[in-house]
């Protein structure tokens, strides 16, 4: 009589065969959700390469899959930040990846193996998910999960919620996810508010040059550490990370996708877009090769793609605040808002701003964009 094996083995990545199930095993677990993007596999596996990812370069991170009669049911990662620990000193790990089938008992044993891992390297608790880092994709999604998710957000299934929860872990912060229709003209209080400024010579806005793109590059950067400096869990970007973006936002993102205001000559806020690649790979189901290439080239600087998203936005700390610092935010907002508008964008998400941000977002929620989707990140004591 056969009999049926339900132990759980948990198993480190170690070789390419490893990696290849960790990386595969989304496409099992989401094959009836119309929802959820395929990732490249290329990309992916870049993504989680020591030698091409500079997030390894201060991180030590181990990988995780779970196996169950042959087949692997579920992973998870475990990573240590260097950057993290210099900044917060709280002896806290991280977890990532976080995928599996709905079964409470893989869900345990994943977080048993990511623990015992961060618990024998010193650290005192485990926040997550993060996939590696704060400056990348953030968070569980537990709400808005009728949608796709746009370019570096994440997707997930309804119940890994209560099984993380199941697991020990609360609530750490909760981010937001708003979407925007970039063809509606910006509130006429925020038009006249802008206009006010501008109308001193004190104010203007440009857009991204590629040709100085590494002076823009260290504007933005300069800004974005400063205004987000005082933000939960952040994490400065580092130089290696810097020129990395650069690389990639000169393959895929158009000058004026990237807004930066001045005040008074001096660089004051900046907004930040990018094309929804989710959008041109959905069909792709991973794959850029023999033909895929081709399609995602034509649809991103051909045919285009209608929906955008804005990652980052920033104003300088020393107008945080005030009413100067919301026009230099809005300024550069609309700047990106109405290139985006001229040229058939017609859905743009502002993401991620964490819950308790009630400045920026009042800021968006003023230009009349709406919270779609909610992420979150759990936390434990070891």
């Amino acid at each position: 009589m056969a009999t049926c094996d339900n132990r759980i083995e948990i198993r480190p990545v170690m070789g390419r065969q490893d990696l290849d199930a960790f990386l595969q095993l989304p496409f099992r677990l989401y094959q009836d959700d119309p929802n959820w993007v395929p990732p490249l596999h290329l990309e992916r596996r870049d993504h989680l390469s020591p030698k091409n990812n500079p997030y390894y370069q201060h991180a030590e991170v181990q990988l995780f899959t779970a196996w169950r009669g042959g087949l692997c049911v579920g992973r998870i990662s475990a990573q240590i930040c260097a950057l993290h620990q210099d900044r917060h000193k709280d002896l806290c790990g991280q977890f990532g990846f976080i995928e599996a089938e709905d079964d409470p008992a893989v869900f345990a044993t994943l977080f048993e193996a990511a623990e015992v891992w961060l618990r024998d390297r010193g650290m005192q608790r485990v926040r997550g998910p993060f996939n590696h880092s704060i400056n990348e994709e953030v968070g569980l999604l537990v709400e808005g999960f009728d949608t796709p998710p746009q370019f570096l957000m994440g997707h997930a299934r309804p119940a890994y919620d209560k099984h993380i929860t199941g697991a020990g872990y609360e609530k750490a912060r909760d981010l937001l996810a708003y979407i925007y229709d970039p063809r509606a003209e910006i509130p006429r209080a925020m038009a006249a508010m802008v206009k006010k400024v501008a109308r001193s010579g004190d104010m203007h806005v440009r857009k991204l040059s590629k040709k100085n793109l590494a002076r823009d590059l260290d504007i933005i950067i300069e800004i974005f550490n400063d205004a987000w400096s005082s933000n939960w869990n952040f994490v400065p970007m580092t130089e290696a990370e810097i020129k990395h973006l650069g690389q990639n936002l000169k393959l895929l993102v158009p000058e004026e996708y990237i807004s930066i205001a001045y005040y008074q000559d001096q660089p004051a806020a900046m907004a930040v877009s990018l094309p929804n690649i989710n959008e041109a790979i959905a069909d792709l189901n991973g794959k850029i090769l023999p033909f895929g290439w081709a399609k995602l080239l034509w649809r991103l600087k051909v045919a285009g793609v209608k929906s955008a998203r804005m990652p980052l936005m920033g104003v300088a700390k020393q107008f945080q605040g005030t009413p100067l610092g919301a026009a230099l935010g809005i300024a550069a907002i609309d700047a990106v808002r109405a290139f985006h508008a001229a040229n058939g964008t017609e859905q743009a998400e502002l993401s991620w701003i964490l819950e308790d941000n009630m400045a920026i977002r009042g800021i968006i929620e003023g230009l009349n964009a709406t919270p779609y989707k909610r992420y979150r990140v759990y936390e434990r004591m070891l």
